[in-house]
């Protein structure tokens, strides 16, 4: 009587481990096939998104420049506006006399 239960007892340690054998294959097979999917789909995703932000990156060091060159164009404005009302001032000065 005691052999059909040891018999039992290797066959459901047996199954255990043959279950625990198929799910660490299965969880494998899973990361590897989820790996590859990632590596083939986001990869050309990530690359047109990085060519994207370096062409913005590239306008906005173009924009920056083009505001240096607005605000020093502003400055000899505002000079010339200022050499403009002395020689008003001096103008009516000059008609007061």
């Amino acid at each position: 009587m005691n052999t059909p239960l040891v018999i039992l007892a290797q066959s459901v340690t047996l199954t255990v481990i043959v279950i625990i054998i198929l799910l660490l294959a299965a969880a494998f097979t899973g990361f590897l096939s989820a790996w590859y999917y990632q590596k083939f789909f986001y990869t050309p995703i990530i690359k047109k998104l990085e060519e994207e932000k370096e062409q913005l990156n590239r306008k906005i060091e173009e924009l920056k420049n083009e505001i240096i060159g607005l605000k020093d164009k502003i400055s000899g404005l505002e000079k010339a506006i200022a050499e403009k009302e002395k020689e008003i001032q001096e103008l009516k000065n000059q008609l007061n006399r």
